[in-house]
């Protein structure tokens, strides 16, 4: 799945972060995050089993339509640190070239709050 640099992973840096920030307290169970930016927008649902975590998804449209065939994948296992490590390598570049571009951003706190993710 291609996501536009430019344009999806801006959208998605304000759901990547409560999402990771939810995730990594000790008592998290489930959550809900929906994606909405042009070319990704989708409906997860996590929930924690054990070391793992379930991803149901609802698939409204990805570039290039995709959908059918992400929806017959069905659930997704993925163990929580792998899920983890794999989004936290997305926010670190985010985070790395925001302040490389010297980008502003509306929402300061939100950065920094993924700035504090990334430390932890």
């Amino acid at each position: 799945m291609r996501l536009s640099y430019g344009h999806d992973l801006a959208v998605l840096l304000d759901d990547l972060v409560p999402l990771l920030e939810e995730i990594r307290r000790p008592g998290f169970s489930d959550a809900e995050v929906f994606w909405g930016s042009d070319t990704f927008s989708a409906e997860w649902s996590v929930v924690r089993e054990g070391d793992s975590l379930r991803i149901r998804a609802r698939w409204h449209s990805i570039l290039g339509s995709y959908e059918s065939l992400l929806a017959e994948r069905g659930d997704v296992v993925v163990p929580v640190r792998e899920f983890i490590a794999e989004w936290t390598k997305v926010l670190r570049r985010m985070v790395t070239d925001i302040e490389a571009e010297r980008v502003e951003l509306e929402d300061d706190d939100l950065f920094r709050r993924a700035k504090a993710l990334l430390a932890a």
